[in-house]
């Protein structure tokens, strides 16, 4: 195969194997960096601008339990969650465990469910809270990406007994300054789009994620939305920090800005 060869070629003496070998988890990240460099797809590549931004306000992912009793607090009504999952090695690129409620638990539709975490932002923050799309939520704007679906679907299935589901993710910092699509090109089969209810959860569980106008953005590449509710899905929800305020929108897909990055989880690979 292509590493034999590579290996061959270089016609390492012993002592230089033996380093190699030493240094075999450095080698295996190396390796792995390559492959996803050779095999991103180069659609939306003019999508990407030079970011600088990140988590400027201090986030850092808190351990479940913590995170589980901010749920309890707003949605006492759920069951349980397992929270060994999150014991388990973090997969390449998350940057922590996350708790999130299956939003079927939450309203019998989705973008009812986006309003009930929205909602609870803004009293949560006193009112300083905006939401530019109010009441236009509705299935005719707003769904989810078809691949967040499926993977939320695996997750449920995975965690069948619980109501709240353990994901890895992370927030935004990976994909600062690249569009909606092309954050979602460069995905691979194991990582996925977050979308507005996700990311609002994750919002109520980790506040200090948006405190300042200059914390990165997050673009919720999760979902679609229709600006004119006819089927043209043209649209992704983001969240911002503005004016004092949170602030709920939305983004053209093809649109990069280096003050936003997508946030976005990931299937552990057994």
């Amino acid at each position: 195969n292509v590493f034999e060869a590579a290996y061959n070629d270089s016609k390492l003496d012993d002592d230089r194997a033996q380093k190699l070998n030493e240094r075999g988890d450095e080698l295996k990240k190396g390796a792995m960096k390559l492959i996803q460099e050779l095999t991103v797809s180069d659609q939306f590549a003019n999508e990407e601008v030079k970011s600088s931004y990140g988590y400027l306000s201090g986030y850092k992912s808190k351990p479940i339990v913590e995170q589980m009793k901010v749920l309890r607090e707003l949605f006492p009504e759920l069951g349980s969650v397992d929270e060994k999952l999150a014991e388990a090695d973090l997969p390449s690129n998350a940057e922590g465990w996350f708790a999130i409620p299956r939003w079927e638990k939450i309203a019998s539709t989705y973008g009812e469910a986006v309003q009930k975490v929205l909602d609870l932002i803004k009293q949560t923050r006193d009112d300083k809270f905006y939401n530019y799309r109010e009441g236009k939520l509705g299935s005719q704007y707003l769904r989810q990406h078809a691949k967040t679906a499926k993977m939320f679907q695996i997750f449920g299935d995975e965690q069948k007994d619980h109501d709240i589901l353990v994901v890895p993710a992370q927030f935004g910092l990976n994909h600062r300054g690249k569009s909606v699509r092309r954050a979602r090109e460069v995905m691979n089969a194991s990582e996925f789009g977050l979308g507005a209810f996700a990311i609002g959860i994750m919002i109520l569980t980790h506040p200090e994620r948006l405190q300042h106008y200059d914390d990165l953005w997050i673009d919720c590449a999760g979902d679609e939305y229709a600006p004119g509710a006819g089927g043209g899905f043209s649209r992704a929800p983001c969240f911002c920090f503005r004016g004092g305020r949170v602030r709920f929108g939305t983004l053209g897909i093809g649109r990069p800005g280096g003050y936003c990055g997508s946030a976005s989880g990931f299937v552990p690979q057994s």
